[in-house]
């Protein structure tokens, strides 16, 4: 049952992650490709990490791949703020 449960959940990534790339090359603007990159890929670390906690041999483990999940988490939000404000300023010529 777990194999099945990492296998579901790991897809469930793996799509997500697809989404997000797919979004990251059609839509038109920086904003849009942030949005969808961002909102997809977090939730496509989210999901794989939860599939890779079901062949975790420990709390430890599970509890590591959640602390890598949280950072990420944070980096990407910080990093996708920063981007947004400097194409922001690019555009109105500051």
């Amino acid at each position: 049952m777990t194999d099945l449960a990492t296998h579901v959940f790991t897809g469930l990534g793996v799509l997500f992650f697809l989404a997000g790339s797919v979004g990251f090359l059609r839509f038109p603007d920086i904003f849009s490709r942030l949005h969808a990159l961002t909102k997809a890929d977090n939730l496509g670390l989210g999901f794989i990490a939860l599939g890779v906690a079901f062949q975790a041999g420990s709390w430890r483990q599970v509890a590591l791949l959640a602390l890598i999940w949280a950072l990420v988490l944070l980096a990407a939000g910080t990093v996708s703020q920063l981007v947004a404000r400097h194409a922001l300023r690019e555009r109105d010529g500051r």
